[in-house]
């Protein structure tokens, strides 16, 4: 596995001095979250990921794209609109982003593309959510597929598909090879889904991504590692022991006016919680 670290916690950052601050600290893998400035995929952007690939390739970085972007599609609301969204004009808004996102994926060469459910602003029938999700999913597969791009869906705290247990009936309806898994350590813990090794066990053949950060149950909150509840060591142990080869990013966005010193911080201690990190 390779110690990795999302651009969402360096926000104040060009992209490429975040990578190449990345590198120097030790960091073998970068989540690129999407964003105005970072890679924006409604500007023109050939030549910009062609820079960001050779800037990867010579630092011998791995990535993976994240669609987690708070206003980049709407500058009034927060992550909409959604794959849930009531109008299928706005559902069609965020398929376009996360096939953007496929192409950009594409031309980086990355291991996966990163995407959640999103929260419904209506309240149809349940039903109803799980038709508009799953076929904007198969929509996205199909398009993933042409690309030969792996799709890592997270659950996440407070959307539609939240837990792991609403993951695994998502992916049955999905059916699809490309359709894998996006497990955030500190929303397994948040949500009382312990033991987190449990399910990096029962999910080892469709993890394709990990976010890792500290956390409180009950408090949807990221954390400096140390400032939360979570026992890293059995959790790290586990992902080695299931042989998981992908990235295990730090996800702390609300750390950006430190980012540098988060990302040293980071680094030590985990590099101290697990001897085996892989940074080539």
């Amino acid at each position: 596995m390779l110690l990795g670290y999302n651009t969402n916690g360096f926000a104040h950052h060009r992209l490429e001095d975040a990578i190449m601050i990345l590198a120097k600290r030790g960091y073998g893998s970068v989540a690129i979250t999407l964003d105005h400035y970072v890679c924006n995929p409604h500007a023109s952007r050939k030549e910009a990921i062609r820079n960001v690939r050779v800037l990867l390739k010579t630092l011998r970085l791995r990535t993976v794209i994240e669609t987690g972007a708070r206003f980049l599609l709407n500058p009034f609301l927060k992550h909409q609109p959604t794959l849930l969204s009531r109008y299928s004009r706005d559902r069609k808004v965020r398929q376009e982003f996360i096939r953007s996102a496929i192409d950009i994926a594409k031309g980086l060469e990355a291991d996966a593309v990163s995407f959640w459910s999103g929260t419904p602003l209506d309240n149809p029938e349940e039903s109803v959510l799980w038709k508009r999700l799953v076929d904007g999913c198969r929509h996205l597969c199909d398009y993933a597929e042409k690309q030969n791009i792996r799709l890592a869906f997270e659950p996440e705290p407070g959307m539609f598909i939240d837990t792991m247990s609403r993951f695994a009936e998502l992916k049955e309806r999905v059916n699809h090879p490309l359709f894998g898994l996006t497990i955030d350590i500190g929303h397994l813990h948040c949500q009382g889904e312990v033991p987190i090794a449990d399910h990096l066990r029962q999910w080892k053949d469709w993890l394709w991504n990990v976010h890792i950060e500290d956390m409180r149950r009950g408090v949807h909150e990221h954390l400096m590692f140390g400032e939360g509840e979570i026992d890293f060591v059995p959790v790290l142990k586990t992902l080695r022991e299931i042989g998981y080869s992908g990235g295990v990013h730090v996800e702390l966005s609300r750390h950006s006016h430190d980012a540098v010193e988060t990302a040293r911080k980071a680094m030590e201690f985990l590099k101290h919680t697990n001897h085996g990190w892989n940074t080539e």
